[in-house]
């Protein structure tokens, strides 16, 4: 598999593993999606947000333009299905992105300043890297709180996208009984 198509395998699995994510949290009652959890983000809806706050960081990066967020945890979406929308269409870019990189262009590299005021310069290959295991690492945190509801666990992770059967649950056993 050359860097390129590790690049397009990742961003259409990220692609994937949200959307099949917000189906999952779609299904729980609203209660849960905005109850407060002792968790980073307080809830399941922000925790959502923040994902997609540092990818629109991360695209005006790429794009050398800026970005007018000003906190890692605004909440971009209140309502679920806006943020839902928004994600989809944030992936989709991801995806037609990286099928037009080419090997050039995704060895640039590229200045960045972060929030802190911290200087960075990565290419965009490693930016790109960064955006989807970013989405991998609160992924978890959302469905960590699944065993807080308690519900089936979307089971979202590369091995299952790679044998292309997704829309699987898991219900952990200690769960299942206490249902």
């Amino acid at each position: 598999m050359t860097d390129s198509e590790i690049l397009q395998t990742m961003a259409r699995y990220n692609q994937w593993a949200n959307r099949d994510l917000l189906a999952a949290v779609r299904a729980l009652p609203q209660s849960e999606v905005t109850k407060h959890r002792p968790s980073l983000f307080k809830n399941m809806l922000n925790t959502l947000n923040h994902p997609l706050v540092t990818d629109r960081m991360w695209w005006a990066h790429l794009h050398r333009e800026p970005h007018a967020h000003k906190a890692l945890n605004e909440v971009l979406f209140g309502d679920f299905e806006q943020l839902a929308a928004a994600r989809a269409e944030m992936d989709q870019r991801f995806v037609d992105y990286v099928d037009d990189l080419s090997e050039d262009d995704a060895d640039e590299q590229i200045d960045f300043t972060l929030l802190s005021g911290a200087k960075g310069r990565m290419s965009r290959r490693m930016i790109l890297m960064h955006v989807f295991n970013h989405n991998t690492y609160h992924r978890g945190f959302v469905v960590e709180t699944f065993c807080q509801v308690p519900a089936a666990l979307p089971l979202i992770d590369l091995p299952i996208f790679m044998r292309g059967s997704g829309g699987m649950r898991f219900m952990p056993p200690h769960l299942e009984a206490a249902k």
